[in-house]
């Protein structure tokens, strides 16, 4: 069978796509992936044939990825959330197409349409790879779900030198993703996470390290870090509530930290908190020293890491990408 996954080409959309289409590609399908080519190398080094339709770059549109379909002739079409014209192009083609989603359903006004409302390609189920206790109630009631596992994916790389070894000393991996962090806001809650008896590994993310200028001897600085396999050496992460960051983390356990700052953040951020998994700090809350403290609490407080625990063991009963990927011809051949 032929597979074509489209997604909107940055990390926080692409990689939650990434288990999903290697494991289509174990199973023995011949994989494609259209997206802009700021994603392409990691998808090339897993063999996923990425290509760019037509002049795209982060957005795609129903006409950009017509003749593929054509050239392709595809069994299935698994588009993600952020890109509703593939699952147009989809739909006008004939091709069957699934939504894939990159976590908790997202609200109105953050710059995307909803899947969930796209009359041009009405009726398609949802690949779901947020746990059902934080997910969306609406969402879980009236859409057509199938369940599967988030797979943290980031490009390999060495780990820090601070998470290759286990001490009784805390570790702290702080990041503000890739889109909204700032010089100001990371050098804030790097003075708060330095106050406390910590290891804290930083990544900058957008800010280039060397704008941060010299920080205490239990901080480290990193561009970009392997965060799939930083997490589970983590005992508390402070992050923007990006959804691969909140699911990564509840699938390793950890507290977290959040402060959101845009997008489906905010709402991230209230799910994981009224699941008791972690805080929230709102962008007028931030202080170095409330940093600190919810830190503390987070990490002290066996409730939230209980909390964490009991999602984590949600995640893992969850069906796994390779068990996802042997159920695609059942899509095809739905009526």
């Amino acid at each position: 069978m032929r597979v074509l996954f489209a997604g909107l080409a940055s990390v926080g959309h692409t990689y939650p796509m990434i288990p999903l289409a290697v494991a289509a590609r174990n199973a023995g399908h011949e994989v494609h992936f259209a997206v802009g080519e700021e994603v392409h190398g990691p998808l090339a080094a897993n063999g996923l044939r990425p290509f760019r339709p037509a002049d795209t770059f982060y957005e795609m549109y129903a006409e950009d990825l017509e003749p593929d379909l054509a050239r392709l002739r595809p069994d299935l079409v698994v588009h993600g959330w952020g890109v509703p014209g593939a699952a147009v192009a989809a739909h006008r083609a004939g091709v069957p197409g699934v939504w894939h989603g990159f976590g908790r359903l997202f609200p109105d006004g953050i710059g995307l349409e909803p899947p969930t409302r796209n009359a041009d390609a009405p009726g398609l189920p949802h690949l779901d790879i947020c746990p059902p206790s934080l997910q969306d109630k609406a969402f879980l009631a009236e859409q057509d779900r199938i369940e599967l596992r988030p797979v943290a994916y980031s490009e390999p790389g060495a780990l820090p030198a601070a998470a290759g070894r286990r001490t009784s000393t805390p570790l702290v991996y702080l990041t503000l993703g890739t889109a909204f962090g700032t010089a100001e806001l990371l050098g804030t809650v790097i003075k708060g996470l330095a106050a406390l008896d910590a290891r804290v590994v930083v990544a900058t993310g957008r800010v280039r390290p060397e704008e941060l200028g010299d920080v205490p001897d239990n901080v480290s600085v990193h561009r970009w870090v392997s965060q799939a396999e930083l997490l589970p050496h983590v005992d508390v992460v402070v992050h923007h509530g990006g959804s691969g960051t909140t699911l990564g983390a509840l699938a390793c356990g950890v507290p977290q930290v959040i402060l959101p700052q845009g997008a489906d953040q905010f709402a991230n951020a209230d799910a994981v908190a009224a699941a008791g998994a972690g805080l929230r700090l709102l962008p007028d809350e931030v202080s170095a020293e409330a940093v600190a403290d919810h830190v503390r609490t987070a990490s002290r407080d066996s409730g939230h890491r209980d909390a964490a625990r009991a999602v984590a063991e949600e995640i893992s009963r969850m069906p796994s990408p390779d068990e996802v990927a042997r159920r695609l011809p059942e899509l095809v051949d739905r009526p």
